[in-house]
């Protein structure tokens, strides 16, 4: 037998089904036991877990975050552009902020509405009714346009390139398997499966960079860093591809990602998505019953902690083996080629990953690693399911029709997902035409971002914000945001010319770059709530109370942390930076 060849030989298909079942048995197990110790269905359990230890917690933020769109996209654009959209990836300094700052405001509203909050509940209690619902409905908008549809397709193509099983059929069995996943298990399940794809998908992605390197630097790892760095820093027309930021207007990456404007519009996205999104957040909500305001904050604090330290990875895992892939499809002395797209003699980077785990990873290996990636899709999109169901059972349908049974409400929330998931499948062909995939997804939550950003940062740190400033911030960004994805639809992002006056007259508006845009955007809702509120009522003396820490509640945030959790946190922050420092 061949062990090194390039293929997926029977070793490994063998390997593939044996480690799906087994870990299907071991998920299995997991829920039942769950079940027995709950003593009967409840969902809130369902949706939300129960009071998990800090490192499952960890691991379950990020791989939440892992999903199809790294395999894919984040290896594609590091095979064609390096590190210039690494800022999205080097965040691990912005999940601290969900543990120290967020997590005891959420905690705080927790113990004032006498249940695990959505994020719409916080909303609902700090501005109006409206505005939470409002924030339901762009967060799933949001999953339909950036979650569902993204990872169908990419699991599509994944699933192509590697097991060479058809488009349609990977990314239709890819949510077949998934909703049947998240029906049975529920967040326990999404939380088992995570602890067990974590140290696969990481040992698997690592031994595709060492590997990789060894390969392209002839049995030398740091040779082959060397030859990387060195073949990337030719490309762009001699401006490279090995640095984060792009301040010479000459760099073909200049245009997309103007100089420091990248770090900001990167952080506005982080922001929303690691300290307000209900997909992440709902990973620390949990908590046991009877159990002490400290010890829920100190649990979920290192378990951002430990995610923190987990989002540094995958740059390492995913993008820099898209560059070793570019290196080695121009390395003469390799075998190693990039499939082409359909129809043209342009080489398909979004394939980049895949074909490197089928080039560089020996037989056997690869069936293994592979487990990890299909566990690492079915739990990314089986926590967005799980938050569709939670965000339409908790904050629409439970109001609506109170009193019915635990099991009923389960059941909507299962259709509710459903009906986001073909609506996913609906959108993914205009996905598919307007750019490629890392950037369109960056650029779709840039529009979503700037409103989630003011409302919770101007809701939090002051009280002096209306609640009608608070829903026209919200109803307003989302409006602009959803005007300006239309224009980008019919101009392919600004690439295509719109003629006639009133066009030509509006440039500023659909044909702005988009990290401008979406910071312009931020600071028009920020104003626009500000004016607001010198003209509407006053949040009441109930609501100001929600953001207002009591004396003894800071004494418990106190209890909740001690020297080794600043420690490691400032860990996390120096790894950022040393990122930064090396790829300035």
């Amino acid at each position: 037998m061949n062990w090194n060849t390039h293929e997926f030989i029977w070793l490994d298909w063998a390997i593939l089904i044996i480690g799906v079942v087994l870990v299907g048995w071991a998920v299995y197990r997991s829920i039942q036991k769950d079940k027995r110790m709950q003593q009967g269905a409840n969902s809130e359990d369902y949706l939300f877990g129960k009071g998990e230890p800090w490192y499952i917690i960890g691991a379950a933020i990020f791989a939440a975050n892992i999903g199809s769109e790294h395999l894919v996209g984040l290896a594609g654009t590091g095979a064609k552009d390096g590190v210039g959209m690494a800022h999205w990836e080097m965040q691990g300094w912005m999940i601290l902020i969900l543990g120290w700052l967020f997590v005891p405001f959420y905690q705080l509203l927790n113990n004032k509405l006498g249940k695990i909050i959505t994020m719409p509940d916080f909303l609902k209690f700090r501005y109006t009714q409206a505005t939470g619902s409002w924030l339901s409905i762009i967060t799933l908008v949001a999953y339909i346009l950036t979650k569902v549809s993204v990872t169908a397709f990419t699991g599509g193509i994944f699933f192509e390139y590697l097991l060479g099983i058809p488009f349609w059929y990977g990314a239709i069995g890819l949510i077949v398997i998934t909703a049947i996943f998240t029906v049975f298990g529920g967040m326990k399940g999404v939380m088992t499966l995570s602890a067990i794809q974590t140290p696969i998908l990481i040992i698997g992605s690592f031994l595709v960079l060492f590997l990789g390197l060894a390969t392209l630097g002839g049995g030398s790892i740091g040779e082959g860093w060397t030859t990387m760095m060195d073949f990337c820093s030719k490309l762009h027309d001699g401006y490279g591809t090995t640095h984060m930021f792009h301040w010479d207007e000459g760099d073909p990456m200049y245009k997309e990602y103007p100089g420091f404007v990248v770090f900001i519009g990167a952080s506005i996205i982080g922001f929303w998505y690691w300290c307000t999104d209900q997909h992440i957040v709902q990973r620390v909500l949990g908590q046991r019953k009877g159990e002490a305001n400290e010890e829920v904050m100190k649990r979920a604090r290192r378990g951002t902690i430990a995610a923190g330290y987990f989002k540094l990875l995958p740059v390492f895992m995913f993008l820099i083996p898209g560059m070793i892939a570019a290196a080695l499809a121009e390395d003469p002395t390799s075998s190693f080629e990039f499939s082409l797209k359909a129809g043209t003699t342009e080489p398909d980077t979004d394939a980049a990953f895949a074909q490197m785990v089928k080039f560089i990873l020996p037989a056997g290996v690869k069936g293994i690693v592979t487990i990890g990636f299909i566990c690492a899709l079915v739990a990314s999109l089986a926590a967005f399911f799980n938050s569709c169901a939670t965000l339409f059972t908790e904050d629409f349908y439970k109001p609506m029709k109170k009193g019915m049974s635990e099991a009923h409400y389960v059941l909507v929330g299962r259709i509710a997902t459903v009906v986001v998931v073909i609506l996913g499948l609906i959108w993914m062909p205009v996905m598919m035409s307007m750019d490629t995939l890392y950037s369109y997804l960056q650029n779709i939550q840039s529009l979503l971002a700037p409103a989630m950003v003011a409302v919770f940062t101007m809701g939090i740190f002051s009280k002096r914000i209306t609640p009608l400033a608070g829903q026209w911030g919200l109803i307003g960004g989302f409006v602009i945001g959803m005007v300006r994805l239309l224009t980008n639809v019919i101009t392919k992002n600004g690439n295509a010319v719109m003629e006639g006056a009133f066009w030509e007259n509006t440039t500023w508006f659909w044909q702005t770059n988009w990290l401008v845009f979406e910071i312009w955007l931020l600071v028009f809702i920020i104003v626009l709530m500000i004016v607001v509120s010198l003209f509407t009522p006053k949040p009441s003396a109930e609501q100001v109370a929600a953001i207002t820490f009591t004396k003894e509640y800071k004494a418990q945030i106190l209890k909740s942390w001690n020297k080794w959790d600043v420690v490691a946190t400032l860990g996390v922050v120096a790894l950022c930076a040393a990122f930064y420092a090396y790829f300035w």
